[in-house]
């Protein structure tokens, strides 16, 4: 069982950047690939990014490829998203989420959920 907790959104200007948290519980949090998903209103849940358990490869969605970065600190329990550049679109709720394996995470459902973090970009 892995439970995760989002943190880190806000309010910032287009052009900005955030810096999101997931802090995870669990002593085999190491062991899962985690991603980052959102979902804007009105719109379906879409994959933002995903990281396998070591660390060591990395996947993104076309629309944020140059402008998000995805990290892990397995010792801290913790996986960061920096926003770069952001622009209104990226204005979602944006989730956390641990799976077996990192390059599916945008095809096969998480097993487990964070509650969100809301980030909104104004122009």
């Amino acid at each position: 069982q892995v439970q995760l907790v989002e943190s880190g959104g806000g309010l910032v200007q287009a052009g900005g950047s955030l810096r999101l948290s997931c802090a995870a519980s669990g002593r085999t949090f190491s062991r899962y690939a985690v991603g980052w998903f959102r979902q804007a209103p009105g719109k379906e849940r879409e994959f933002v990014a995903a990281i396998s358990w070591s660390g060591g490869n990395t996947y993104y969605a076309d629309s944020v490829k140059g402008r998000f970065t995805i990290s892990r600190v397995n010792t801290n329990n913790a996986v960061y998203l920096q926003l770069n550049s952001l622009k209104p679109e990226d204005t979602a709720v944006y989730y956390c989420a641990a799976s077996t394996t990192a390059q599916t995470m945008n095809i096969i459902p998480p097993l487990y959920w964070g509650q969100g973090t809301q980030v909104t970009v104004s122009s």
